[in-house]
């Protein structure tokens, strides 16, 4: 009996330390500790943010702004962290990643193709940074991505079209950047593709001159070098200004066979160009509301309202000018909760969670000193009422 417990704990050690090795390379070195250390030896980080990743370490999960599950590392984030440098290849080698956030640095250079090799991805968001060059075409390598933004950058060159076959993508931000060519035809329900001049949205090649640059200058006056022509002066300018005219209403009409098409297509494009007024920009189907709409439902958020307090604000009951009963959730210290930037990304993954016990996100409120959520109101009571018996009605939401 003796004997075979012995074998037992031999063969459960041996699994053991096989599954260590997994993980190990030939020098002993976890090969996640080793892609961390990469991207952190191509970066310059002012901040010193990344100052306990030690590549003397066997266990990277303590490190400041990596996510693990299960030993493995899941999570990639620091956004506004002032980072600078390139980003490494070896972010290919972090296999298990699900979720990367490096928006809002000065990271610049080209975006790896070996970021193709993350098939686990859910969430890639590089925006605003100085990233340059194409689009890897390896994107589309990641089956499961969900969410991608590469917005607010220097990338250039044709959109891969085999960003076409990532059926799974739900939204996609490409604006502000110096794309070029057509568009292809994408899975996700809302995109953007916003200031990219030479973007051609209707998809065929041929009409990619439409949307390009187009300079409207004529020489009005005669310089001594120049030839005759044998038409008076007031033609030419007529012939000026017509030519002009005719392509001005040509692009008019483009634009609004554009319109047309992508309305057909039941498809959300943003072709907003006005870059000071970018966060007036509707996020997906959510409502953007006016703080007065909101204060005005829920009676300045009157204490009579109140249906249920959290950790992150308190909820209101309130009625839409058409009626409607909503739930109005107040977060806590705006100023706290980060920049506008930050706070639109959360608002479009709260978006993006869609499950049948969830309440569906209806819309929000942005002021430089407020953040407001807006939910359907439930009448049945929270979860916790029901279980310790309370009468009083709470709101069941679900937490930003």
């Amino acid at each position: 009996m003796r004997r075979e417990e012995a074998v037992f704990c031999f063969v459960a050690l041996f699994g053991l330390w096989t599954c260590a090795c997994g993980l190990l390379s030939p020098k002993g070195v976890n090969y996640e500790v080793q892609a961390l250390m990469g991207i952190k030896d191509s970066l310059h980080d002012p901040h010193d943010v990344l100052n306990n990743w030690d590549e003397n370490s066997v266990d990277p999960c303590s490190w400041a702004l990596v996510t693990c599950s299960d030993g493995l590392v899941t999570g990639l984030g620091a956004p506004s962290q002032n980072l600078s440098g390139t980003l490494s290849s070896s972010i290919g080698n972090l296999t298990n990643l699900q979720l990367v956030l490096l928006q809002n640095n000065n990271i610049s250079g080209h975006i790896p193709t070996e970021i193709g090799k993350l098939s686990k991805l859910l969430t890639l968001d590089l925006s605003n940074n100085f990233f340059t060059g194409p689009i890897p075409s390896t994107v589309s390598h990641l089956e499961t991505l969900q969410y991608l933004r590469l917005n607010n950058n220097s990338l250039t060159g044709a959109i891969p079209p085999s960003l076409s076959n990532m059926s799974q993508l739900a939204f996609l931000d490409l604006s502000y950047n110096n794309l070029s060519g057509p568009v292809p035809s994408f899975h996700a329900k809302t995109f953007n593709i916003t200031g990219n001049s030479l973007i051609c949205a209707t998809g065929a090649e041929e009409d990619c001159f439409g949307t390009a640059p187009m300079p409207l200058s004529f020489a009005l006056n005669n310089s001594p070098n120049s030839k005759p022509s044998g038409m008076p002066k007031g033609q030419k300018i007529a012939l000026a200004l017509g030519s002009s005219l005719g392509c001005i209403s040509l692009l008019i009409l483009g634009f609004g066979f554009l319109l047309w098409w992508r309305q057909r297509h039941n498809q959300q494009i943003f072709f907003d160009v006005n870059e000071q007024r970018r966060e007036e920009v509707c996020l997906g189907n959510l409502k953007r509301f006016h703080f007065k709409e909101l204060q005005s439902a829920t009676s300045n958020f009157s204490s009579k309202n109140l249906v249920g307090k959290g950790g992150f604000g308190n909820v209101y009951k309130g009625y839409l000018q058409d009626g409607t009963v909503v739930a109005v959730k107040r977060l806590k210290d705006g100023n706290a909760i980060g920049g506008e930037i930050q706070f639109q990304t959360e608002v479009e993954m709260i978006s993006l969670a869609v499950h049948r016990n969830l309440l569906r996100l209806i819309g929000f409120c942005m002021t430089t000193t407020e953040r407001l959520l807006v939910y359907p109101y439930m009448s049945n009571g929270s979860v916790a009422s029901r279980l310790k018996g309370s009468k009083r009605q709470y709101f069941i939401h679900k937490s930003s």
